[in-house]
């Protein structure tokens, strides 16, 4: 008799045939297949791999009519790229849906993404780069009532790489735009938005028994709550974001297996008009991962999301010591300020000249003077441990301040000078290493020779206390356009071990086709988005990458 799973994924398959048989169906997809042919290199510490091809691949497909919509996705993961967790490789159909729409009511079946707020108790997306696909298989229903009123209600069960966790989350979210109840705001120009959400999970107490000492095992709590509340004001320019959101107890291996309660405040505000940007944002937390599975660490099974409020760096150098949020709790600062000086003032010139400021800071929480409660292995089975609301720890876990000026310095020449202070707590983020400090000084320029042919170059240095010292970087982008694009580049250690990175790659694009190839190293490191990081080993080889949308 076919298992559960397999009839769904039949239904699906047929209703999507279904579908396609109607009349005023679209069909749109995407392919991206990133492949590379690993090389031994003992002098950069290459991870022998007995696959001679690794590769990636994803093959999404979606078919639309006017009620209803169903989609697919097929993934080889066979024989993954270097650093991904053990679990990830596999192949098949992981992903697929059915969703209905009429009037105000949205139905989903299947897989699916969701987001609460700012994600602090429900962010179920896909982040590829990292190997995160948290969807919830089940069911969601959206329902607007009214213009200005958005009410969200779900539960399934979270995907782990191949298979299913075990638990079961539900939710409830709701937003309210009282712009469109108090029509005096809208005179106005101010538009206030509250929301709420609750998130429950049930995990079986002894899905993970977690045993005290050999006779005696934890009294694990089978439901977790939690819970968000929020408050968005805008007015003309000017936004403020507050929200708010606590967990129950809920032991796991990231806490050390306490039974403290977790929270997290934020509060976020920005200004804008032209010509000039600010925004300045705060964030405390504590006890706030959250797992679909008490016993899993890594970057796979969380059901919420807490942002690093650190700045994207986008620069090779800059982005070496990326953060990653601490998941027992931080206090993380960010401000940014944008502002153009005007064409033919002094500082703006003819062009005019754009200065960008960046500062972010983020330090740990006072728990009476552990600086790290949950490595001294005396929580497990406690209350936790308490931090004042206010009280902020001795110890940076980073900082960065940085500026970049952009200027203009002809019709056809562009420069972007860049520098960043850093400080890195390798000790916290990474288990080892003590504190990093580094300045970097960057140098992008670019020359247009011709509507078609531009070039590109950037210098690169890091003067860099602790870890391997000194670092040095140059890039030369030639782009041909529409088709072509030729870069070289070379990421040099000048200061402990005298190795370089060196990068070749050639990028052809046609229409909604784009083709990379390449030869080269990678060094070892993180690779971060929205304060989650995978640990990506050295590699070696030719790489190739193919993208296609339909």
């Amino acid at each position: 008799m076919m298992n559960p799973l397999k009839r769904l994924l039949v239904l699906h398959l047929l209703l999507m045939v279904a579908i396609s048989a109607l009349s005023q169906v679209t069909v749109s997809g995407s392919i991206q297949s990133d492949i590379l042919i690993p090389q031994d290199d003992e002098v950069i510490g290459t991870e022998h791999s007995e696959d001679k091809l690794l590769t990636n691949t994803y093959v999404d497909l979606k078919l639309g009519s006017k009620y209803v919509e169903a989609g697919t996705r097929f993934e080889f993961l066979q024989y993954p790229l270097p650093g991904y967790e053990p679990d990830f490789k596999g192949w098949g159909l992981p992903h697929f849906y059915v969703k209905g729409h009429y009037k105000n009511v949205e139905v989903t079946a299947g897989d699916y993404y969701e987001q609460f707020g700012s994600g602090f108790v429900l962010r179920a997306y896909e982040e590829r780069s990292l190997g995160i696909d948290n969807a919830l298989r089940g069911g969601r229903v959206v329902y607007q009532p009214c213009d200005g009123m958005t009410m969200k209600v779900l539960s399934g069960k979270q995907r782990r790489y191949w298979h299913h966790n075990s638990a079961l989350v539900s939710g409830v979210d709701m937003e309210i735009g009282l712009e469109q109840f108090i029509k005096s705001l809208g005179t106005h120009d101010t538009r206030i938005s509250v929301g709420g959400s609750w998130v429950n999970k049930h995990e079986d107490a002894d899905d993970d028994a977690i045993f005290v000492d050999a006779t005696h095992k934890l009294n694990l709590p089978e439901y977790v709550n939690a819970w968000d509340a929020r408050v968005n004001l805008t007015h003309k320019g000017f936004n403020v974001l507050a929200e708010y959101a606590a967990k129950t107890q809920d032991p796991s291996f990231d806490n050390g297996y306490h039974y403290g309660r977790g929270s997290v405040a934020m509060l976020s505000t920005s200004y804008s008009k032209k010509g000039m940007s600010v925004l300045l944002q705060a964030k405390r937390s504590q006890g706030m991962s959250f797992r679909s599975r008490r016993s899993m660490s890594g970057i796979s099974s969380s059901i919420n999301h807490l942002p690093a409020f650190t700045h994207d760096q986008t620069y090779a150098l800059a982005a070496q010591y990326p953060y990653a949020t601490n998941p027992n709790g931080e206090w993380a600062f960010q401000g940014e300020f944008g502002y153009t000086f005007k064409k033919g003032t002094k500082l703006g010139g003819q062009y005019g000249t754009k200065l960008k400021l960046n500062v972010s800071h983020v330090r740990g929480l006072d728990y009476d003077g552990l600086k790290n409660p949950v490595a001294t292995g005396r929580v497990i089975g406690s209350d936790g441990y308490k931090s004042s609301f206010f009280k902020m720890g001795d110890e940076t876990y980073y900082q960065d301040i940085d500026v970049q000026l952009e200027k203009r310095l002809s019709r056809d020449f562009q420069l972007i000078l860049m520098y960043m202070n850093e400080r890195y707590n390798m000790t916290v983020i990474e288990g080892h290493g003590g504190m990093i400090t580094s300045d970097i000084l960057i140098a992008d320029g670019k020359y247009k020779f011709s509507p078609k042919m531009t070039l590109r170059c950037e210098l690169q240095y890091q003067f860099c206390e602790g870890d391997d010292g000194d670092w040095a970087f140059g890039l030369a982008e030639l782009s041909l356009a529409p088709h072509w694009m030729f870069t070289l580049s070379d990421m040099w250690n000048c200061g402990e071990t005298d190795i370089h990175f060196y990068q070749a790659l050639v990028t052809y694009s046609i229409k909604s086709h784009r083709i990379q190839a390449g030869y080269g190293r990678t060094d070892a490191g993180f690779n971060c988005s929205g304060g989650v990081c995978r640990w990506v080993p050295a590699t070696r080889g030719f790489t190739l990458s193919y993208n296609y949308s339909f």
